[in-house]
């Protein structure tokens, strides 16, 4: 896929009602709907004043790929955390979410220079987090009913 797409970075308080609306219906349609996984989405950390959310449309002003950035101590001690990797369906097998994925790691990279990331990836993505330098750290685990694997970037 070309890089035609435009990242936006914003915090919660940055975010207008409209991207908000849409980073949740995408979370829901995909995460819930698709994935059949019934769990609390709205968990106060997207207020969280360092969180922040990483976002494209597409050229029909549709929300397609999300994730957000928690920092150290919001969702992990000692780390901070990437959460929420989210392509909308229509949207993948593109290389989109690589792009989504380097767009967060150079906002890692700015706000917490030479840091550990964490995440907790579902299993069947082990890879394809490989393939940006993460390492598995933890057995599987099933988090909401999904198999996971905690992983590192290590700086």
């Amino acid at each position: 896929m070309s890089t035609l797409n435009t990242w936006q970075v914003k915090t919660f308080e940055q975010l207008s009602l409209d991207e908000l609306y849409d980073a949740l219906k995408l979370r829901i349609d995909v995460f819930v709907v698709e994935q059949t996984c019934y769990y609390p989405d709205l968990d106060n950390l997207d207020r969280h004043p360092e969180t922040r959310h990483v976002f494209s449309y597409n050229a029909n002003n549709e929300m397609i790929a999300y994730l957000r950035i928690l920092a150290k101590g919001v969702c992990y001690q000692e780390y901070p955390a990437i959460g929420r990797v989210i392509i909308a369906g229509h949207a993948r097998g593109k290389g989109l979410a690589h792009q989504l994925i380097k767009k967060s790691l150079v906002e890692c990279s700015n706000l917490y220079p030479q840091q550990t990331i964490k995440i907790s990836a579902q299993q069947h993505l082990a890879q394809f987090y490989n393939e940006h330098g993460f390492k598995q750290c933890s057995e599987m685990y099933l988090e909401d009913g999904i198999p996971h694997i905690s992983m590192m970037l290590i700086p």
